[in-house]
């Protein structure tokens, strides 16, 4: 068994790993030299030993220590405030606090300054990618990606491990892609990221999405749905059981208005409980559960024991298999109101997605009580915007097509939304609800053109109607409504 007063001096800074390894893998660097790495492990393992040897471009040799040795290592070196941050990951139960940026090092200032600015901006997103030149820093906003910076190569390894421990992923492992969860604090509010990690031809790409916990639930007026829309959409809520369904592309806002929706139904009265991944809002009184598919815990799984909990009301995050589809049909049947999304273009889609994935027709038609589609486009900035636009869908449709597109905007813009002539996002959604005409146009599988048609005649208002409709009211733009929905 090795010793490490053995090896002093031991290698420091950027030729040591970080404490949090240390800390957490049992490993320390002994020495090192252009032909050779030397290693101190507590407790052999093959997984560790071969990411380290996969990380070191030259032999590696181990030896055994002893655990003792090793603490005793580590509270010299933290006493003396040697290393950077300390802190875990959200499942350790505590957040890094990102407000205190004195005296850390470069690595850590540098991490903490971009998530600090991309909460500060109100950025959905943080992309930070290594290229063969080059490292960028991208933030999305209001749905679309804005360069933010450009990072020296070099320093991108450093990055890349600093986000890998604050998110309790392997800092080693540079060929597969990884998955992990960090909560930071700032200004006394705790901010989730989830953290994706995928190696590149250049390094790495790295996404975290922001979810701010101190998020308010906005009302579905707030969020842009119009009159009609939020009177359909509040009128299936109050079903006392049945399925109702929401669609859109991943970021379209589905779960912030299920998430409204539940906030609006939300009584003393009835039992709700909700599966997401993750749980983005926190509602009181509701009984919230986050899935986790390393330990098991999917949709289906958590349903299947939810449904033991007398729930008066649940939410399931999202229907993407044929074996959640089932249990929320039969969840519907047994007196449950349930509300989900599931992955399609239009609200009428998601009728034969369902049956795709193995509901049957007639149980869909004796439990859908109705669906809703919806995109989010950028609102019109209220600051820069001509009073004197023009008001009528003709003129407009002009503007956007570029004949008078000036007309739109004060010259120059303003600093309310940085030029862009456009300030924070809005919904554009379409919504229908079942009857029995409807039951059985669904029951008999009839093809999506029929049952489209059928709608049309009840006033159904489809979604590039309903984007139109807000674009000549000035709330968003012709242009906006284009790449939302295909006209």
């Amino acid at each position: 068994m090795a010793v490490l007063s053995d090896f002093l001096p031991l290698p420091e800074g950027d030729r040591q790993y970080p404490l949090e390894y240390i800390e957490t893998n049992g490993v320390i660097k002994l020495s090192e030299t252009e032909s050779e790495v030397t290693i101190g492990i507590v407790e052999s393992s093959a997984g560790l030993e071969e990411d380290l040897k996969n990380f070191h471009d030259k032999p590696v040799v181990f030896y055994i220590l002893d655990k003792s040795d090793l603490s005793a290592y580590l509270a010299r070196q933290q006493s003396a405030g040697t290393g950077s941050i300390s802190g875990r990951n959200e499942s350790g139960g505590n957040a890094h606090t990102l407000d205190k940026l004195a005296n850390d090092a470069p690595v850590v200032n540098l991490v903490n300054s971009i998530i600090i600015d991309a909460i500060s901006r109100g950025a959905s997103d943080i992309h930070i990618e290594s290229f063969p030149e080059r490292a960028t820093v991208r933030y999305r906003i209001d749905g679309i990606l804005i360069p933010n910076r450009t990072i020296d190569r070099k320093m991108f390894p450093a990055l890349s491990s600093r986000i890998k421990i604050m998110a309790n992923m392997n800092i080693m492992e540079r060929r597969l892609p990884q998955d992990g969860r960090i909560t930071v604090k700032m200004a006394g509010h705790d901010v989730d990221l989830r953290v994706s990690v995928v190696p590149i031809a250049g390094g790495e790409s790295i996404v975290l999405r922001l979810l701010n916990k101190r998020s308010r639930l906005l009302s579905l007026e707030e969020l842009g749905f119009s009159r009609r829309a939020t009177e359909l959409m509040r009128s299936l809520s109050g079903k006392p059981h049945g399925l109702i369904l929401m669609t859109g592309p991943t970021g379209s806002g589905k779960t912030t208005t299920l998430n409204s929706i539940i906030g609006e139904i939300n009584d003393p009265s009835v039992k709700i409980i909700t599966i997401e991944d993750p749980v983005e809002y926190e509602i009181d009184g509701v009984d919230q559960v986050q899935t986790n598919e390393k330990i098991g815990l999917t949709f289906e799984s958590i349903l299947r024991r939810v449904l033991r909990q007398d729930p008066d009301i649940i939410m399931v995050g999202e229907i993407r298999d044929r074996a959640t589809a089932e249990l929320a049909v039969r969840a519907s049947m047994t007196g449950h109101l349930v509300l989900s999304t599931v992955h399609t273009n239009d609200s009428v889609s998601v009728l034969h997605r369902m049956i795709n994935m193995g509901v049957e027709p007639y149980l869909l038609a004796g439990v859908l009580r109705g669906a809703m589609a919806q995109r989010l486009v950028r609102k019109l900035c209220p600051f820069c915007r001509r009073e004197d636009r023009p008001d009528t869908l003709e003129s407009r449709l002009l503007n956007e097509n570029g004949i008078a597109a000036e007309s739109l905007f004060k010259p120059g813009g303003c600093d309310k939304c940085g030029g862009t002539g456009y300030s924070g996002r809005l919904v554009i959604s379409e919504t229908f609800i079942s009857d029995e005409k409807l039951e059985d146009l669904i029951a008999s599988a009839v093809p999506t053109a029929e049952i489209q048609e059928y709608l049309r005649t009840l006033g159904f208002i489809p979604l590039h109607r309903d984007g139109l409709e807000k674009a000549v009211r000035g709330l968003t733009s012709i242009k906006e409504v284009e790449k939302a929905v295909l006209l």
